[in-house]
């Protein structure tokens, strides 16, 4: 190669780095931009899916943030459902990663009811922990070792095919029972 030849390499390759270096500024500003407008929109579109899984699990004249120091990673937060007892938030892992589950507890210790609120499972398997609600309804009632799925000696029957989504929300449920249990 001649020496001419690579002295007009030399500047070709610094205006590729430019125009690269420019649309890759130009691609940041748009996505900050983006986010920008879309960050309030979400954050109330997660708050509205909260307060939504709160009402179907508990119904409540209000939900009062409850201080919870009792150190289970799995507790997101706690709520004081009026005089009707507690919701909790909590975030075990499934198959296809975290879950978001709200669960009611009734002033007698028992489930009143469960909400998945997200999650990241396998379509068609553990994805019915959110969309088949007679699945979610066995958890109503109980309070101590009988939300453990039937193979684990439990009284939930695991979603067919989704043994580790059905255990993931078994022990969100017991976790959030034994949160309210040290809450006193």
């Amino acid at each position: 190669m001649s020496d001419t030849v690579a002295a007009k390499k030399v500047p070709e390759i610094g205006r590729l780095t430019l125009i690269l270096g420019g649309i890759c500024l130009i691609c940041a500003l748009l996505l900050g931009l983006v986010n920008l407008i879309t960050a309030e929109p979400i954050k109330e579109a997660k708050l509205r899916k909260s307060q939504q899984a709160m009402e179907a699990v508990l119904p409540a004249s209000s939900y009062d943030p409850v201080a919870y120091t009792g150190g289970d990673p799995l507790v997101a937060a706690v709520y004081l459902a009026g005089d009707q007892g507690y919701v909790v938030e909590v975030k075990p892992s499934g198959f296809g990663g975290e879950l978001d589950l709200m669960v009611g507890i009734g002033n007698d210790g028992a489930v009143t009811g469960i909400s998945v609120i997200s999650h990241a499972e396998t379509s068609g398997l553990g994805a019915k922990s959110k969309t088949d609600a007679a699945w979610g309804r066995q958890y109503a009632g109980k309070s101590g070792t009988d939300v453990l799925v039937t193979k684990d000696g439990g009284q939930i029957n695991a979603i067919t095919g989704a043994t580790i989504t059905s255990r993931a929300v078994s022990s969100g449920v017991t976790a959030a029972l034994n949160a309210i249990r040290t809450l006193g």
